[in-house]
């Protein structure tokens, strides 16, 4: 029998196990900030949609895009209601203003404050600087690689998703 074909170990063959070792360890990772995300939210009583929220906030005005609670709706995949009470509370925490825009005055743009910036700061600095760090040991040319594969990853896991809800039911009328 030839290595490619002849038994492994376990039963793989190594070039299947490979992708399904990355997979599981993308699985790992996102559980992981996720229990990352739940604990210093936690600790300032903020929940995850709430920062989340203020990530997206903070991306797309990075990229010199307006904010409304409506990109907020469509990107964390929101109903209005839950919307509203979101940027209700972070208003009320002092983490975003709400600012009417433009001569129409009806549509708000949201914005984040100082202190938003403070308190994420604070949060999440532990772990961008054990990550850093974790980075360091990497070659320019192995966080190339590594920034093209996540890059694919993300790509892929939201085909996945359009592809998933688009054959989803439609939920049933009232």
């Amino acid at each position: 029998m030839s290595e490619a074909s002849g038994p492994h170990p376990g039963g793989e063959r190594p070039e299947i196990a490979a992708p399904q070792d990355l997979v599981r360890l993308l699985q790992d990772f996102t559980l992981e900030a996720n229990h990352y995300v739940d604990a210093a939210g936690g600790r300032n009583d903020m929940h995850r949609t709430d920062l989340n929220a203020l990530a997206v906030i903070m991306r797309h005005s990075a990229a010199g895009r307006v904010v409304t609670p409506g990109v907020l709706r469509s990107e964390l995949r929101l109903s209005s209601p839950a919307t509203t009470a979101l940027v209700d509370r972070l208003h009320a925490s002092g983490h975003l203003t709400r600012d009417r825009l433009g001569t129409d005055r009806r549509q708000v743009q949201l914005h984040m404050t100082p202190k938003a910036y403070r308190d994420g700061s604070a949060m999440f600095m532990p772990l961008a600087l054990r990550m850093g760090k974790a980075m360091g040991a990497y070659s320019a040319e192995e966080l190339d690689i590594v920034r093209r594969f996540m890059t694919d990853m993300i790509q892929a896991t939201v085909a996945a998703r359009t592809e998933t809800a688009e054959k989803s039911p439609s939920p049933p009328s009232a």
